[in-house]
């Protein structure tokens, strides 16, 4: 897709899920804190900053289509492995003491 075909996308997918909730854009501008024309522009595929979308679609509760975006940490099995022998494999007594005053 092109960067025009995915910008009118994502304002599809706007105007979609505020229509779903029965919002007026003038509702929607005015609860996410910018302006009617500035949605306007985001539903038609026109340029605007991410933060605008980030606004628009909490507003909407609609997060959750950022999450494709989050960044999960791969461990090599090697590393993997050597942690797995750095784990204790035996309980210790608290009481450290006793064992070490003898009355003998």
């Amino acid at each position: 897709m092109s960067d025009k075909a995915l910008t009118e996308h994502v304002g599809r997918f706007v105007k979609e899920k505020r229509l779903e909730q029965n919002k007026t854009q003038q509702a929607l501008a005015h609860a996410a804190g910018i302006s009617r024309s500035t949605l306007s522009l985001l539903e038609k595929g026109e340029t605007v900053t991410l933060q605008t979308l980030i606004q628009v679609l909490r507003t909407l509760d609609q997060l959750y289509v950022l999450d494709v975006f989050s960044v999960q940490t791969l461990m090599s099995p090697m590393l993997l492995a050597k942690m797995e022998l750095k784990k204790q494999k035996r309980a210790r007594s608290k009481d450290s003491t006793s064992s070490t005053n003898s009355t003998w």
